[in-house]
């Protein structure tokens, strides 16, 4: 499992403790404590797994209406908890950071599978897809445009790296693929 994996994984299992206990009690910040405990202890995520929650706890209210306005056959508070929470986690990703956008959908319905139902990863699928489906072309290009560019830029770096060491790459790495940052 990659780490970016797991803290999605530790992330879920916080915002899901998190709403079934009815979003009070324990603070998200001892949920999350616990989850790397038992689940992940000694695991360095950068802070992934905090931005995460909290990216999802301080925009509930619009991703929370996004599941309502995708969702249009299901009312939230009848969708299982587990598949709210992953929805409210591929949309954080989705809608207000920067990873692609067929990164954050790939990934929601990765856990979707593994954590979900039988038919969780296509719900995930189809509420994701439909959000994506809905932007504006110029939106789309955008975000695709700003990933593309971070991979050349990350591309091109490399390159400077390994010329600076003085040490001449055997191949043209130029058009190599670069690892992405999710």
């Amino acid at each position: 499992m990659s780490n970016r994996h797991l803290a999605r994984t530790i992330a879920l299992q916080t915002l899901f403790a998190w709403d079934f206990n009815g979003k009070n009690g324990d603070s998200t910040e001892s949920l999350m404590h616990d989850n790397f405990e038992n689940f992940a202890p000694n695991f360095d995520d950068g802070g992934f797994v905090r931005d995460l929650v909290k990216g999802v706890t301080d925009h509930l209210p619009e991703i929370d209406a996004l599941i309502v306005r995708f969702a249009t056959e299901w009312p939230l508070d009848q969708i299982t908890t587990i598949d709210r929470n992953i929805l409210r986690l591929g949309i954080f990703e989705l809608v207000y950071t920067e990873i692609p956008p067929r990164v954050a959908i790939n990934e929601a319905i990765e856990v979707a599978k593994s954590f979900g139902g039988d038919a969780s990863g296509k719900f995930v699928n189809g509420v994701l897809g439909a959000i994506y489906n809905d932007w504006p072309e110029e939106e789309k290009r955008k975000r695709d445009n700003h990933w593309d560019k971070k991979q050349e830029q990350a591309g091109e770096t490399v390159a400077e790296e390994v010329k600076a060491e003085g040490e001449a790459p055997t191949e043209d790495v130029s058009d190599a693929p670069t690892i992405e940052q999710e």
